[in-house]
């Protein structure tokens, strides 16, 4: 009888404990939004695993309610603040538009260099480059985003825009050019551009773009921004814990990653607030929405999958349903009619499309 009655103390203390501890790591979560990655880094990390770290609360709070635990209160008070983040990451209803006429259409779309074939079909580079271009144009679009395009060495990319999309002005920037091609992002528009420019992040091959553009009188900045990637994979971090040295060079990877897209975070901002009028952010900024970058950019902004999408927000294919770190994020001067994510496999990431209404 002694020896049942340890048990089951043992068993509701371990309960206990393992609760209190995932309810710490969602609290955790809320500080990653809040904080300065550059103050506290290992933040963001735990920031990112926010939807399995939720469902485990959620998980045991079901069970001490079974059981009648008393730290079931503590679990729905770490809960609450999730109320009003989740939508960030699931809307229920979206918005529903019979008809789309006019207004303004923007796609942004991360087509991971064409080296992500998840079609079941064994595609080459140069049909996965056919097929996005076939997918972009069939979408309607007046303005494009794209970031980690790249094209064959040696191709005139300015002649390639042109004859894959007639009718849109293209500006771009290539990072690199190597053996396997020019690398870069690209924005283009269909409406008039009446300026550009680009953003340069130190140490870094990742980069922004700009361009101004008039949409029915409307002057605004389109920003296509890729923030730095960690370019670690799952099954890389997984095979380093097993050795001391490479954990710790991960370590130091995901480190800079992070300091580095805090600073390029500022870059943007300080741009935009030089800029005179109105302006949109896009791109992949390889951050979920409870983060320290996603607060920032979206201050003065609205999140178009927010406002009018509806379902999973998730973006990034390699780790669906979890990861969302693709946005379009809009200005005041635009209406949201609806926001959506296509589950095309042509990439690592799914592209993002939303249609607006000029107020």
């Amino acid at each position: 009888m002694a020896e049942t009655k340890k048990r089951s103390f043992l068993s509701r203390f371990l309960f206990w404990i393992a609760a209190f501890l995932v309810a710490a790591l969602l609290v955790v979560c809320y500080l990653s939004a809040i904080i300065n990655p550059v103050k506290a880094w290992h933040l963001t990390v735990v920031g990112l695993l926010y939807i399995p770290i939720l469902l485990l609360v959620v998980i045991f709070l079901f069970w001490a309610m079974f059981r009648r635990a008393g730290i079931s209160g503590l679990l729905l008070l770490a809960l609450l603040p999730s109320v009003f983040l989740v939508g960030r990451y699931y809307q229920f209803k979206g918005n529903q538009v019979e008809r789309y006429e006019g207004g303004l259409k923007v796609v942004s779309y991360n087509t991971g260099l064409f080296a992500h074939d998840r079609t079941g079909k064994k595609l080459s580079r140069q049909d996965l480059i056919d097929s996005v271009a076939t997918f972009l144009r069939g979408t309607g679009a007046d303005v494009i985003c794209l970031q980690e395009f790249l094209l064959p060495a040696k191709t005139d990319v300015a002649s390639y825009f042109r004859s894959r999309f007639p009718g849109y002005n293209a500006e771009y920037w290539l990072l690199h050019s190597g053996p396997e091609g020019m690398a870069g992002n690209a924005i283009l528009s269909r409406l008039p551009i009446l300026g550009k420019g680009k953003i340069d992040f130190d140490s870094s091959t990742n980069m922004a773009l700009y361009t101004d553009i008039l949409a029915q009188g409307v002057k605004f900045r389109v920003y296509n921004c890729h923030f730095e990637s960690y370019n670690i994979t799952i099954g890389a971090m997984a095979k380093s814990l097993k050795d001391e040295v490479e954990l710790e060079a991960k370590e130091r990877k995901i480190k800079r990653s992070i300091l580095r897209r805090a600073d390029q975070v500022e870059s943007v901002l300080k741009s935009m607030d030089e800029c005179p009028i109105q302006c949109m952010v896009t791109g992949d900024f390889n951050e979920n929405p409870l983060s320290y970058t996603y607060r920032r950019m979206i201050k003065g902004r609205k999140d178009s999958f927010v406002e009018v999408g509806k379902g999973l927000g998730a973006t990034y294919s390699g780790l669906w349903p979890f990861l969302r770190i693709d946005y379009i994020l809009y200005p005041a001067d635009l209406a949201p009619l609806w926001h959506e994510v296509r589950k095309v496999k042509y990439s690592d990431h799914y592209p993002i499309v939303a249609a607006f209404n000029l107020k």
